[in-house]
């Protein structure tokens, strides 16, 4: 064969002087001739081989044939090395017969939502392991022996929430971590506590915001109120005892005021929503967020239940999408009814411009805050299960009512009847630990706090605290059935007793001048927990 590019010969191709039309080039895989001429040559027999092409294919032969049917005859008898040539040779393109007519084609269904999966095994079986190999995820500690480089003190992580505040017990289940991550790394377990759901990226927001970890509530009372917010029961604009003068109030808790201002709020539009508690439909007495957008909501869920509902984890507006209004969310108007604590963490959020994910639009939509004052809540197995139930054999169902007035545990049943009453004290292992260290029983971060110390029965106390709180007042006035404070004493005397149980139980100084985040490092050296947990393997 030549090498120069007039002389060139391509394998396969055979020389030919006649016309280029009649040059015959066989397929690349070895499947039916192609050829410029009309495919009823190609019918009559047209085969290509290395020595050129046999019109009646009379010589067709196991090494020479194209068409698959005398290699499919002789491939039995073939040794081993013919049978790789015949099939590498002989084989035809699939779905397409001897013809050179495309057959049925079939397709994978493709997969929805899911990574396609093309195998029978389980999506998360790991295979070809080596013997002795363990691929379990590694440890935080991993990062130090592989590195030696050890974490700056300042980046604190959620294994250092979790440490210090979670694993100890002292978790008042308020959820304002779950709502201060900024890349939605926490949610809520099936016990009820946060807990990481994704890698954590070291940010700190869920420790700064904590109010049993890195926040100085006392210091927000002074930001959200002012320099008198920190004495006796705040520095409020006005107190009163009232109640709503209806029926609906016989399932509501005292006075019904709160239900009374929500209501008042959604009627003169003025708010799209309040999120509030609600009794869970699957275990009775046990609370959990609710968003109520009607007045017929709100009275169907007015009353108190003694157990957290982590509200501020619930401001998510996607989980209230289908009962929100149809506007731009960053035009909605929020209420949310919660404990001191949980007041305190909007509050904080609010004051800083940072996104915070899927709760960000929730969080900027609260436009209105009411406390319920609060000496402690209850981890709701321990106080429904262990001490109701089976300590005093009281059935959640049988309970109508609950309340927890002058020191006194007090349930009743549907008819109204006490079967419970006893010394607070006598629950105090079913109270959240978090729950000793607050100082704030009349929620000083709020716009209006609500509750029973103070007033007579059937009445509510109400300290108007904000501008905002005093608007919600005088739209609500005319329902109300109102008067000054009948007992201001009651409110600040609790009030006091409530900061001096804090005193003692807090291992850190109550310091309402200093600053309002607390370095990891510094309550580490006041209540003794360990520096860098995850580089310890937690």
């Amino acid at each position: 064969m030549g090498t120069n590019g007039d002389e060139r010969r391509f394998p396969h191709v055979p020389a030919s002087d006649d016309d280029d039309d009649a040059v015959v080039v066989p397929d690349a895989e070895g499947g039916a001739s192609r050829s410029r001429e009309n495919t009823d040559h190609a019918r009559e027999g047209a085969i290509a081989t290395d020595g050129g092409a046999n019109a009646e294919g009379d010589s067709c032969s196991p090494d020479t044939c194209t068409c698959g049917e005398k290699t499919a005859e002789s491939a039995a008898s073939a040794g081993s090395a013919d049978d790789k040539r015949v099939a590498t040779d002989g084989a035809g393109a699939a779905n397409v017969d001897e013809m050179g007519e495309l057959g049925e084609l079939e397709f994978t269904e493709p997969a929805e939502n899911v990574s396609q999966d093309v195998y029978d095994d389980a999506p998360d079986v790991r295979v070809g392991i080596p013997d002795g190999v363990d691929l379990e995820t590694p440890e935080y500690s991993i990062r130090s022996q592989m590195n030696d480089i050890e974490t700056p003190d300042e980046k604190t992580w959620f294994m250092e929430l979790d440490e210090a505040v979670i694993d100890e017990g002292r978790c008042i289940q308020c959820g304002t971590c779950v709502a201060a991550c900024p890349s939605d790394s926490i949610g809520v377990g099936d016990d009820d506590l946060p807990e990481l759901v994704k890698m954590c990226t070291g940010c700190s927001l869920c420790w700064d915001f904590c109010p049993r970890g890195g926040m100085r509530y006392e210091r927000q009372w002074k930001i959200t109120g002012g320099e008198d917010n920190v004495k006796g029961a705040g520095d409020p604009i006005t107190e009163f005892s009232a109640k709503v003068d209806d029926d609906w109030t016989d399932n509501a808790q005292d006075g019904g005021v709160v239900t009374g201002v929500l209501s008042t709020l959604l009627e003169e539009g003025e708010i799209d929503g309040a999120l509030v508690a609600t009794e869970s439909e699957e275990e009775e007495w046990k609370a959990e967020s609710f968003l109520a957008t009607t007045t017929e909501e709100l009275i169907e869920n007015a009353g108190t239940v003694y157990n957290q509902t982590l509200a501020l984890g619930n401001l998510d507006l996607k989980q209230w999408e289908h009962k929100l209004p149809d506007k731009d969310w960053d035009d909605l108007s929020l209420a949310i009814v919660g404990t001191p604590c949980e007041i305190e963490g909007i509050r904080a959020l609010q004051d800083f411009e940072w996104d915070y994910q899927a709760q960000n639009e929730g969080i900027r939509a609260v436009d209105y805050t009411i406390a319920l004052m609060c000496t402690k809540n209850f981890n709701y197995h321990s106080l429904m299960g262990e001490q109701l139930e089976e300590k005093r054999g009281i059935s959640p169902s049988e309970i109508g009512k609950m309340d927890v007035l002058n020191g006194k545990m007090m349930v009743y049943d549907h008819d109204g009847e006490m079967i419970v009453e006893e010394d607070i004290e006598n629950f105090h292992d079913a109270a959240l630990k978090g729950c000793d260290e607050c100082a704030d029983f009349t929620g000083f971060c709020s716009d209006i706090t609500v509750g029973s110390v103070g007033s007579s029965d059937e009445y509510s106390s109400v300290i108007i605290r904000t501008e905002q709180g005093m608007n919600a007042w005088e739209l609500t006035e005319p329902k109300l059935d109102y008067h000054d404070l009948e007992d201001r004493s009651a409110v600040g005397k609790l009030q006091g007793w409530d900061k001096k149980k804090a005193f003692e139980s807090l291992e850190r100084p109550f310091d309402p001048d200093a600053p309002r985040f607390i370095d990891y490092t510094d309550h580490a050296e006041n209540y003794g927990t360990a520096l860098n947990p995850h580089d310890q393997g937690h």
